[in-house]
C-alpha cells in the first residue's frame, strides 16, 4: 500500500497574490486619473503597475520589514559615526521611489502632475509604507527651500540639481557632491509634542549677520524622521521666536554635523523605516525664511505631508482589499466561493464602495491641490485637506481588520502581508497632526479664511438642489459650518469628507457607483461595514478584475 504523505499540497487554499498589475486591477484609480487629467497618464502608471506588483517588489517590501535599520554609533576604534544601517532591499525600493519622482514631483519635473504623483504614490504604497516616509518629507520641503535657501546666490544654490533629480544616494557626501538628496523632519519634543511652541531647542546665530547667516542648534527631537536624510527641517527658538532651520547631517567640508542620536525609536509599524531621538550639540543649520515664523513654514510643508498620509492609506487599503477580493474568489466554504455567498458579498462590495469614494476624493482634491488651481479650487482643497487626512487615515484600520477576517486566521499570520498593513495604518493617522489636531486645522480654515464657507456655498449648494440625497446631507453640513464649534469638528470632518466624495462621484462616475455611496455614506450610516449595501455586483467587478 503506498504510504500516506506527510505534509500534502494542502486544498482550498488559494495562491498569494504577488504577480498582477496594479494599476490595471484598479479601475476605480484608472476612472479617477482619466477623469480628472485626461487618458494621457494610463499607459506610464500601466508601465509601473506591472514593475511594481511582481513578486520581486514584493519580496523586496518583505524583507526591509523583517530587517529593521540599525543604528550603529561607533565605529571599530570608538569614533562616533551614529551611522544608520539598511537591509539592501531598502535601497532598492528607495531607488524605485525616487525614480518614480515621488519625492520632487513636479518640483523636479515641470510635465508632472499632481495628480499622475498621487496615482503612483497609491501604487508604491501597495508595495511598500516605510519608503514613502522620506520622499513626501522631501516633496513638501522642495517649494519651501527653493524659495529661500536654494534661490540664486542663496547659501545652498549648489543643493538645487541633487534635490531634483530622480536619483536615489545614500552615500555619506556633502550635500553638493550627492546625485540626489532627501529632506526629513524634526519638530516635536519631549515636552511639547504637537505643541511646537514648547520647544526648547535653543537657535543661536553663529558669527556676522549676512546672507551666509548660520546659527547653532543647542536642545533635542523626541521624533526626529528618517535620521539618514541629507538634511532635516527643524524648528527652535531664535531670538524673534519660533523659527524654522535646514540642518545638513554632512557639513561642506565633509565632517558630520554635531547631531547626536539617542536610539532608533522600536514603533509599532513602519518598521523598515528609521525614527530617531536626538541631541544637538552646536549643530550646524541656516535658517529658513524669517526668523519667528517657523510655525507658518512648516505648515506649509505639512499640507502636502498630510495629503500623501491619506494617499499612503489608500494605497495601503487598495492592497488590503486586493487580498481580501482575491482569496474570496478562490476559498470555498459550505459548497461555493466565500464571495458567492450574500453576507460576505456584502462586507467586500462595501469595503470596494469605501475605496470608490476615497480615490475619487483624493484624485480631484490633487487637482485642487495644484498651482494651476482656481482660488475656490485652492480653498476647498484647504479645508479637505485635513478632513482627508483625517478620516481617510482612521478608516483604514478598520479597513484593513475587516479585510483580515475575510482571510480568517490565514490573513493573521505575517505571510499573508496583512497584519503588515495593519501595523502600518495607525503612523499615517498620528504623524503629521493626529485627528484632534486635523480637527483644529479645520476649524481655523473655516473660521479665518473668509474664501472657505463661500468655495464650499458654490460646490455643494447647485449638486444638492439636483441630488435628493445630497440636498439633507448639505443641509446638516451647512449649519454645523454656520457657526463652527471645536467639539464638533470631528463631526464636520467627517460630514464633509463623505459629501464631498458623493459630489465628485455624481459628477464624474458610473451612476450606479454614486447611488450606492449616496445610500450608504449620506442616508444610511452604519458603523460596521457590510451591514447594508446597494449594488454589490458592480461594486465588486469594478474592484478587482477575475484574473
Amino acid at each position: 500500500m503506498p504510504h500516506p504523505v506527510s505534509n500534502p499540497d494542502p486544498l482550498n487554499q488559494p495562491a498569494q497574490l504577488d504577480d498582477y498589475n496594479l494599476f490595471l486591477s484598479d479601475l476605480p484609480l484608472q476612472q479617477s486619473v482619466a477623469n480628472e487629467a485626461g487618458t494621457g497618464m494610463l499607459t506610464p502608471l500601466n508601465h509601473l503597475g506591472a514593475e511594481l506588483g511582481t513578486a520581486g517588489c514584493f519580496a523586496l517590501g518583505r524583507k526591509a520589514n523583517l530587517h529593521p535599520p540599525q543604528l550603529r554609533r561607533y565605529d571599530a576604534g570608538g569614533r562616533r559615526i551614529d551611522h544608520v544601517e539598511f537591509d539592501p532591499s531598502w535601497h532598492a525600493l528607495m531607488q524605485l521611489a525616487t525614480a518614480s519622482r515621488l519625492h520632487n514631483g513636479a518640483w523636479g519635473d515641470a510635465d508632472d502632475s499632481g495628480i499622475a504623483r498621487a496615482a503612483r504614490f497609491i501604487l508604491h504604497a501597495q508595495v511598500e509604507a516605510g519608503t514613502l516616509c522620506p520622499v513626501t518629507m522631501t516633496y513638501g520641503a522642495v517649494p519651501v527651500l527653493q524659495r529661500t535657501l536654494l534661490a540664486a546666490g542663496a547659501p545652498l544654490a549648489s543643493w538645487q540639481a541633487a534635490l531634483l533629480s530622480g536619483q536615489y544616494d545614500p552615500s555619506d557626501l556633502p550635500a553638493s557632491s550627492k546625485a540626489g538628496l532627501l529632506i526629513g523632519m524634526g519638530m516635536t519634543e519631549k515636552q511639547g509634542g504637537s505643541d511646537v511652541r514648547a520647544n526648547t531647542t535653543l537657535a543661536v546665530a553663529d558669527g556676522q549677520a549676512g546672507p551666509d547667516q548660520a546659527y547653532r542648534l543647542h536642545g533635542h527631537k523626541w521624533f526626529f524622521s528618517v535620521p539618514q536624510s541629507d538634511a532635516h527641517l527643524v524648528l527652535a527658538q531664535a531670538s524673534g521666536g519660533l523659527s524654522c532651520f535646514l540642518l545638513p547631517r554632512i557639513l561642506p567640508d565633509g565632517s558630520r554635523n554635531a547631531i547626536r542620536l539617542e536610539r532608533l525609536k522600536d514603533k509599532l509599524g513602519n518598521r523598515s523605516n528609521a525614527s530617531s531621538e536626538v541631541e544637538f550639540d552646536g549643530a550646524l543649520a541656516w535658517l529658513v525664511g524669517e526668523e519667528g515664523k517657523g510655525g507658518r513654514t512648516i505648515l506649509e510643508m505639512g499640507g502636502h505631508t498630510r495629503f500623501d498620509c491619506a494617499l499612503g492609506s489608500a494605497g495601503l487599503m487598495r492592497r488590503a482589499l486586493s487580498i481580501a477580493i482575491y482569496h474570496a474568489r478562490r476559498r470555498y466554504t459550505f459548497g461555493k466561493p466565500l464571495v458567492a455567498h450574500p453576507i460576505m458579498a456584502n462586507v467586500l462590495a462595501d469595503l470596494a464602495l469605501e475605496l470608490e469614494g476615497i480615490t475619487a476624493l483624493l484624485l480631484r482634491l490633487a487637482r485642487w491641490r495644484e498651482p494651476a488651481a482656481t482660488e475656490p479650487e485652492q480653498a476647498l482643497a484647504r479645508v479637505l485637506t485635513p478632513a482627508a487626512k483625517y478620516l481617510v487615515c482612521k478608516r483604514g484600520a478598520a479597513f484593513v481588520a475587516e479585510a483580515m477576517e475575510v482571510l480568517g486566521g490565514n490573513g493573521y499570520i505575517e505571510e499573508s502581508d496583512l497584519p503588515r498593513l495593519y501595523r502600518e495604518m495607525p503612523v499615517n493617522a498620528i504623524w503629521e497632526g493626529s485627528g484632534n489636531i486635523m480637527a483644529l486645522d479645520l476649524l481655523r480654515a473655516l473660521e479665518k479664511e473668509p474664501a472657505v464657507p463661500a468655495a464650499l456655498q458654490a460646490f455643494f449648494a447647485p449638486l444638492a438642489s439636483s441630488h435628493s440625497l445630497l440636498r439633507p446631507a448639505w443641509a446638516e453640513l451647512r449649519t454645523l459650518i454656520a457657526h463652527p464649534q471645536e467639539a464638533q469638528m470631528r463631526e464636520v470632518a467627517e460630514r464633509l469628507v463623505y459629501l464631498a466624495a458623493a459630489a465628485v462621484l455624481l459628477e464624474s462616475c458610473d451612476s450606479t457607483v454614486a447611488d450606492a455611496w449616496c445610500r450608504g455614506r449620506l442616508q444610511t450610516r452604519f458603523s460596521q461595514f457590510g451591514a447594508n449595501i446597494w449594488h454589490a455586483d458592480t461594486l465588486l467587478s469594478r474592484a478587482l478584475p477575475d484574473f
